[in-house]
């Protein structure tokens, strides 16, 4: 048995250490906002945040964040007044929406840690990420916006 720390709660699993965690979480624990793109980490669409920085949950063993505090998706809430959140459906980004769990959780990791983000910030920290409609511009507005929310204290 393997104890994972996910979106604040301890949940034992039964899993082969080597399991990504991207299928324990789907898979086991039935969190089914991470998806699965590539399994190379070359996509960006599995990215969850382990000690809040963002990861490709498909090439993450479980082993090596059995100690760790790990934030999915459904962390965020439900009633979608996360900063990030809000700015997305404010600026209308999503297009297909598959990729869109990992662009937010890659987001919110560099709203978390910048609080006014350049462009060049953005690119680096949203590298990877692919979305595959081409709603870069759309993202890259919502970031900025996002940030503009959190320093304003939630206030729109």
């Amino acid at each position: 048995m393997i104890t994972l720390n996910v979106n604040g709660q301890s949940r034992q699993i039964d899993a082969d250490p080597e399991m990504p965690l991207l299928w324990a979480l789907r898979d086991l624990l039935k969190l089914t906002g991470t998806k699965y793109g590539c399994g190379v980490a070359a996509c960006g669409a599995c990215t969850v945040h382990v000690d809040g920085q963002p990861v490709r949950s498909c090439v993450t063993p479980v082993s090596s964040v059995a100690n760790a505090k790990i934030a999915t998706i459904e962390s965020l809430g439900v009633k979608g007044d996360h900063p990030v959140q809000r700015a997305w459906i404010e600026l209308d980004v999503v297009q297909c929406g598959y990729c869109q769990s990992g662009q937010i959780m890659s987001a919110v990791a560099l709203v978390e840690s910048n609080a006014n983000p350049t462009d060049a910030d953005i690119d680096a920290a949203m590298d990877g990420n692919i979305c595959r409609c081409g709603t870069y511009p759309r993202i890259r507005a919502a970031i900025k916006r996002a940030a503009e929310i959190k320093r304003n204290g939630g206030a729109a």
